[in-house]
């Protein structure tokens, strides 16, 4: 069986990262379907372009050939991933490519959904359409890793991020910022790429937290609210409370009386009564497969030391941002300090510090072994 790779002009590398671009911008936003981005090109012109659409369809490949106004008979397509040969809710994206006569396919990365994998290229080439793979191949599967993850083991992609001071403060009684603007920015960036967050009611508490992504334009793309809460006491004046909406708030709790049980239904809230462990706390793994069968595939979790602590400790994180800033806070008034630094980096030995303009603070990415 021949091995032969595909060769690849600077322009086709061109295309491939425009089309990685297009999926990146719509990461976290395509329901339980991967984020795909596609251009087609004739003539060394860009004739259109298209993504997955929000909650997962159309597809990246059929938006594309449905907003093309130009003569595609005869153009190639560039895809980030296997475009789909079985039929769903959707036709297949490889019948919409045969029908309009494209005449050659590069795509960089075979799905792994079993109903797709390797079959498409065959049923392409047997229409005497030209197909190449493997364009950017490295760069475009570390940005499926999510997605291969959640096929994989049928669980949401999980992402951690903490803000520290310089003597590893989460909290100072009186501070109400730890790291600057900039840093604040990507947190919402993180927010606005995850389909849910998580934390626990303690943490709203103290912090009365949003929990929203307040970047300009698209704070209509905040994260469906997760919300670890055993007795139901969440306070009810709090902000998350308030500005609860049908479907995008998930209360997991273990026992309540019937009047806070009566008070958290009318407000619309899904609640989910979880068991706990031998340790009294929630079975975070069995929270997590019950969010992937609801439809969370990316969750970001915010939590307080305790819960943060926790997850790192039993390595339930897929990849972990470590903020901090080089502001010492006060140990002379209420204060909390984060203790799972050592177990940090103690479990997720593969890391990388991030350089970019994030002024004084520094973060650190520390991933898993499976990503």
């Amino acid at each position: 069986m021949s091995t032969k790779k595909d060769k690849f002009s600077i322009k086709d590398k061109l295309y491939m990262e425009l089309a990685l671009d297009l999926a990146k911008s719509r990461e976290g936003h395509t329901g339980s379907n991967p984020s795909v981005g596609c251009v087609i090109v004739k003539e060394d012109k860009i004739i259109s372009i298209g993504q997955t659409s929000f909650d997962g369809r159309p597809h990246a490949e059929y938006n594309a050939i449905k907003n093309c106004y130009e003569n595609i008979q005869g153009s190639k397509m560039y895809v980030t991933l296997e475009p789909c040969c079985h039929h769903g809710k959707t036709s297949p994206c490889t019948s919409a490519i045969i029908k309009s006569k494209i005449s050659e396919v590069i795509y960089s990365v075979n799905d792994v959904d079993r109903r797709v994998s390797g079959k498409s290229k065959k049923i392409l080439s047997s229409k005497k359409i030209i197909v190449k793979t493997g364009l950017l191949k490295e760069k475009i599967k570390q940005f499926y890793n999510s997605y291969f993850y959640n096929r994989k083991y049928k669980l949401p992609f999980v992402t951690g991020k903490i803000a520290i001071s310089k003597n590893n403060l989460i909290y100072s009684k009186g501070n109400k910022r730890i790291t600057n603007y900039l840093s604040d920015n990507f947190t919402h960036l993180l927010r606005y790429k995850n389909d849910s967050i998580m934390v626990s009611y303690k943490t709203l508490n103290k912090d009365n937290s949003k929990l929203n992504c307040r970047l300009k334009n698209l704070k209509n793309s905040s994260p469906k609210r997760i919300i670890l809460d055993n007795k139901l006491n969440l306070n009810t004046q709090s902000y998350l409370f308030k500005t609860i909406k049908k479907n995008n708030t998930i209360v997991f709790y273990n026992e309540a009386n019937k009047s806070k049980f009566n008070e958290f239904k009318k407000n619309k809230i899904k609640l989910i009564k979880s068991k706990l462990s031998k340790d009294k706390k929630f079975d975070i793994k069995i929270i997590f497969k019950k969010l992937y069968d609801l439809g969370a595939r990316n969750i970001l979790i915010e939590g307080g030391n305790e819960l943060t602590t926790y997850l790192v400790k039993k390595r339930l994180f897929n990849k972990f941002y470590l903020f901090k800033s080089r502001k010492i806070l006060s140990k002379l008034v209420e204060y909390k300090e984060f203790t799972a630094l050592r177990d940090l980096k103690k479990n997720y030995k593969n890391r990388l510090n991030l350089k970019s303009n994030f002024s004084k603070d520094a973060i650190t990415l520390y991933k898993n072994k499976n990503v």
